[in-house]
């Protein structure tokens, strides 16, 4: 697999209509706008991305769409998140179509915790049977992949080209990083610390901050590529409080109220999520002010 996904690779929101359907056409506003910004790649169908409530049909119409907005200048991870291997498989095969470059997959989760050659054996049938690459998303909290696992599949299984470490905050992904796998990439989507990611050796970022700004998160990535500690730290402390701000209950429909505070539109969230608080938008815009990023 010669697929080279690295730096910032925002997670898309899915943005739905009044009607609760997926509105494509804000989405490939979406789209443009980070292309503009000039990002790595783009994720989506993902946590960001309410993929959980995705129909496969609707999970390809949102892969499409953003394959064919982004025409080849960026990969399109698309994301899966099922709880049966023939589930994902299905997913995945629908998502090949629409020329996605890599699948991000989490594990199996509900109320269920294979044991290493279980998961092993889940990701290898995914990798053979859809034919795409694979990112695994390691974040469900009570079906943790060990670092020593996921270390193992990105060696010794070529299909599995990178881990996106959301679960286990920095602690999980020190220890993936310590063993430096040598057959795909670490990314981190631990959002408040993003910069000590970097440091440690993260390949790049998959996380939900970097949908809301990202222009800072590209600023600090770009400031660690050159060294310039002192700029990523002090965007370190700007994004920070938009960390805190946008996480908890309802995020994804907070993640939108954050966009359309920019003047940027990331449509309506999906029963059951509910619409923010006018005290949860009002700290949402505090920290974006101060952070220096424009609001309406």
């Amino acid at each position: 697999m010669t697929l080279d996904l690295h730096g910032i690779i925002p997670p898309l929101v899915t943005p739905f209509d009044a009607h609760e359907r997926v509105d494509e056409d804000t989405l490939r506003a979406e789209v443009r706008y980070h292309l503009a910004l000039s990002v790595h790649g783009l994720c989506v169908t993902g946590s960001t991305g309410d993929g959980q409530m995705l129909s496969a049909e609707e999970s390809a119409a949102v892969a499409a769409a953003a394959v064919k907005e982004a025409a080849g200048s960026v990969p399109v991870v698309a994301g899966i998140i099922r709880d049966s291997t023939a589930e994902v498989i299905r997913y995945g095969k629908a998502l090949r179509e629409t020329g996605v470059d890599a699948l991000q997959v989490t594990p199996v989760h509900y109320l269920f915790q294979p044991d290493e050659e279980s998961t092993i054996g889940y990701y290898r049938r995914i990798c053979d049977e859809t034919g795409l690459p694979v990112v695994i998303y390691n974040v469900i909290p009570y079906a943790l992949i060990p670092a020593t696992t996921v270390a193992r599949m990105l060696n010794e299984l070529p299909g599995i080209i990178a881990v996106k470490q959301s679960g286990g905050n920095i602690h999980q992904l020190a220890d993936l990083l310590h063993y430096a796998p040598s057959g795909g990439k670490v990314f981190t989507a631990v959002d408040d610390l993003l910069y000590p990611a970097y440091l440690l050796g993260a390949q790049g970022a998959i996380s939900a901050t970097l949908t809301v700004v990202p222009g800072l998160c590209l600023a600090q990535w770009d400031a660690v590529q050159r060294g310039d500690h002192a700029t990523a730290l002090e965007i370190h402390n700007k994004l920070l409080p938009i960390w805190r701000a946008i996480d908890g209950p309802n995020m994804t429909v907070r993640i939108k109220a954050a966009l359309r505070l920019q003047g940027r539109n990331g449509g309506l969230g999906r029963s059951p999520l509910t619409m923010v608080s006018d005290e949860q938008r009002a700290v949402i815009r505090a920290a974006l002010v101060k952070a220096g990023v424009g609001v309406g």
